[in-house]
């Protein structure tokens, strides 16, 4: 019933919020429902045809992804020292042509939702949004070919700590996979989206995700095949191909596409275009097999296991990648990536056997830095605090940044035979980040003002395909 009320209630004040001419609900919505804000998350159902999918995304979440596509061109923006013109050109002339029909369809659909409900953004607008992670990479080479300094923002990012294991390492001997997501504070105040995604092809899935995106962003999902995917990204990472495809479109259809590790592996590497480079773990649940996935642009290695563990914290794994692909220090254990590495090795080796959800919780919410050799919350630890790191810690862009962790996602094969996964918004440990007073203490970060909020932390709530 609430979910039936909420979509009466978008349809009536769509003249009055949005602008739009809109007095009877599109066919193509049907089906098609987001329920009330729960626990932090706002959990979103789309079906159908690929147009029918993009177009009831952006009709239900019209404010929300014009929200979040604010703070992604500011973001972009900002740290690349480019006009959003320059990505909406990318979109167009390099990343358009290598995208398949079925998400040509999909990502038109969103922007004609969007129009429906009278914002004025388009195409070009929403293909460059799904793309927000990987300009990065696009505009390190760019200005490399171009002879440009480029900005110090402008680097491939570190973002997220995850585990996945299974056999010999977890309770029952069943795959467990745990993710918190790392990025800035106004991101993750807006990454707090629940997408149950039932297409007319391929398998249906559930995931995280932030309005406006095809695909998770973070990569956090399960499709109804049994496969439970996510990743972290490699630090330092160097590489673009502009004849690839984008990232975003094939981490999209690995999500929906795959039904085993090595389809997974197989959707990753087509095509592959160096964008938003990964270190991607995955579980296949109809075996008990989980696997690691370091995709470089030239360097590629696929490791699998069905009585172990794989982790990741930034860090690259294989040795030639770390080499050619990356400027990462791997030598240095008081960065970040090296740091939590550490503390995941110490984890698993003392938790080997007992390993469940609930232990996958307190993780996430880990604050030991191991080179400190003490709880404080930090770039450093699991539980990232980067605006909570001591001045000169850190391999971040300063001696202070509103970013970290902002969300967690869990789940043990029960849960991911059921689609389900528990979350957390906000930071796992509980700490809220509010942002009364820090700008004014920073007025380097002025130029988020009115974009950066507080960030609570909620308690864990459980998601599942066909919430109502």
């Amino acid at each position: 019933m609430r979910r039936i009320l909420l979509v009466l209630t978008m349809v009536l004040r769509a003249n009055f919020s949005f602008g739009a001419k809109v007095s009877v609900p599109d066919g193509r919505l049907k089906g098609a429902y987001r329920l009330a804000p729960h626990s932090g998350w706002t959990f979103v159902h789309l079906e159908g045809a690929p147009g029918e999918i993009g177009y009831q995304h952006g009709w239900l979440l019209a404010k929300e992804i014009k929200d979040g596509f604010d703070v992604q061109k500011l973001e972009t923006e900002h740290d690349s020292k480019k006009p959003w013109s320059f990505f909406r050109d990318g979109a167009q002339h390099m990343l358009w042509p290598h995208v398949p029909e079925e998400y040509r369809r999909e990502l038109e659909g969103i922007a004609e939702g969007l129009n429906a409900r009278g914002i004025a953004l388009d195409l070009w607008d929403v293909v460059a949004l799904n793309a927000s992670m990987e300009w990065s990479y696009y505009t390190e080479k760019y200005d490399k070919d171009h002879g440009i300094k480029p900005p110090r923002t402008a680097t491939a990012p570190d973002h997220c700590s995850a585990f996945v294991a299974t056999g010999s390492y977890t309770k029952d001997g069943k795959p467990v996979i745990a993710h918190n997501n790392w990025t800035s504070y106004m991101d993750g105040e807006r990454w707090t989206y629940v997408f149950d995604v039932a297409p007319t092809h391929g398998h249906r899935f559930v995931m995280d995700g932030y309005p406006g995106l095809i695909h998770s962003g973070d990569d956090f999902g399960i499709n109804d095949a049994g496969i439970a995917i996510t990743e972290t990204t490699i630090t330092g990472f160097q590489g673009w191909d502009a004849n690839g495809t984008a990232e975003f479109v094939r981490a999209r259809k690995a999500m929906q596409y795959a039904a085993s590790i090595d389809d997974f592996d197989r959707i990753m590497r087509e095509g592959n275009n160096g964008g938003y480079a990964n270190d991607w773990l995955v579980v296949d649940n109809k075996t008990n097999e989980i696997a690691s996935l370091e995709l470089g642009l030239k360097n590629v290695e696929l490791r699998r296991t069905k009585s172990g563990y794989f982790t990741g914290a930034n860090f690259p794994i294989n040795e030639k990648l770390l080499k050619e692909e990356t400027t990462f220090n791997a030598a240095d254990p008081s960065l970040s990536p090296n740091a939590r590495r550490m503390r995941w090795e110490a984890l698993m080796g003392q938790n080997k056997g007992h390993i469940d959800a609930a232990m996958a919780r307190t993780f996430l919410a880990d604050h030991y830095d191991v080179v400190a050799k003490k709880t404080l919350p930090s770039e450093r630890t699991l539980c990232g605090h980067i605006d909570l790191s001591p001045r000169g810690m850190g391999d971040w862009k300063g001696p202070y940044e509103a970013a970290g962790a902002v969300q967690n996602k869990i789940a043990d094969a029960t849960m991911i035979s059921k689609m389900s996964f528990d979350a957390a918004a906000g930071h796992a440990c509980g700490l809220h980040y509010k942002v009364k007073g820090q700008l004014a203490a920073h007025p380097e970060y002025a130029w988020q003002k009115g974009l950066l909020g507080d960030m609570d932390a909620h308690p864990w709530a459980t998601f599942r395909a066909g919430e109502k």
